[in-house]
């Protein structure tokens, strides 16, 4: 058999895989997650963003293709903050800047969270430590 079939047919599973994950991911989001799609929804923010997109072997929370703007919002299951670098790295090698939020700043201060969005969306240099890597 050709090598490249096999490739090929491990990489569409792997898609469709991935595609499913975020499919379920859509229909049971977090609170957070919840109020930030409220607000991002509907070109509200003037550009079209999607929520669990497939982006590489990623699925990113929030994403606006256009501006190559990521936004991830992190709450329980994010334990591993090696990952998350290692996720916000490929991101950004692949031409995307992501902006990282825990959960309970989106609950707690949802309009500071979309002004920083707003600001990434525009002036992206001025956007305070986007990954928080202060915290």
């Amino acid at each position: 058999p050709d090598p490249r079939t096999r490739y090929d047919s491990a990489m569409a599973h792997r898609r469709r895989r991935t595609l499913g994950f975020a499919r379920e991911m859509r229909s049971e989001p977090t609170l957070a997650e919840d109020r930030l799609w409220y607000h991002l929804r509907r070109r509200q923010m003037g550009v079209r963003f999607r929520r669990q997109e497939p982006i590489g072997p990623f699925i990113a929370d929030f994403a606006c293709l256009k501006a190559r703007l990521i936004v991830e919002v992190d709450g329980d299951t994010h334990t591993d903050p090696a990952r998350d670098r290692r996720r916000d790295r490929w991101f950004q090698d692949h031409g995307w800047f992501v902006l990282r939020f825990w959960d309970d700043y989106v609950l707690d201060q949802t309009d500071d969270a979309l002004n920083l969005i707003d600001l990434a969306l525009h002036d992206r240099d001025a956007v305070p430590d986007p990954l928080n890597l202060e915290s």
